[in-house]
């Protein structure tokens, strides 16, 4: 049953989670903007053209990526949210993060497992980019 108790509850750690949330996405969708209105995005853009082309998506979403495979799926959410990219560019983007994502925490509790962690990372980013790479072929 839920009573006044649980929606008290429910809601306090609403707001935590979206506290908790906003340290990670908030600095780094300022971080994406700064570098964009610096010019440096168009460089990092530029020199991962090539590349992301291949995935159907632009330069720019290398960062998301890059962040993302990095830092973790909310860093890449908070890059993601300041480039402007279509719904098949971004589900691409959401398969490829919920493949490799966090590799640097991820693969520390993979080699405590007593497995590679040059292996899992190496198996993880490329069926990333295999998955990403389908997912434009067929819908892209």
């Amino acid at each position: 049953m839920v009573t006044f108790d649980t929606i008290k509850r429910g809601f306090k750690n609403g707001i935590d989670t979206l506290i908790e949330l906003s340290k990670i996405l908030v600095p780094v969708y300022i971080a994406v903007e700064i570098l964009s209105v610096s010019g440096l995005l168009n460089i990092l853009a530029e020199f991962f053209k090539p590349v992301m082309s291949i995935l159907g998506l632009p330069g720019e979403a290398s960062l998301v990526i890059i962040l993302g495979y990095f830092l973790g799926t909310y860093a890449g959410l908070g890059a993601l949210a300041a480039i402007d990219l279509n719904g098949i560019q971004i589900t691409t983007i959401a398969i490829m993060l919920s493949i490799s994502h966090s590799l640097i925490s991820e693969s520390a509790i993979v080699k405590k497992l007593g497995v590679s962690a040059g292996a899992s990372i190496a198996v993880r980013v490329s069926f990333s980019i295999l998955a990403g790479f389908l997912h434009y072929r067929i819908f892209g």
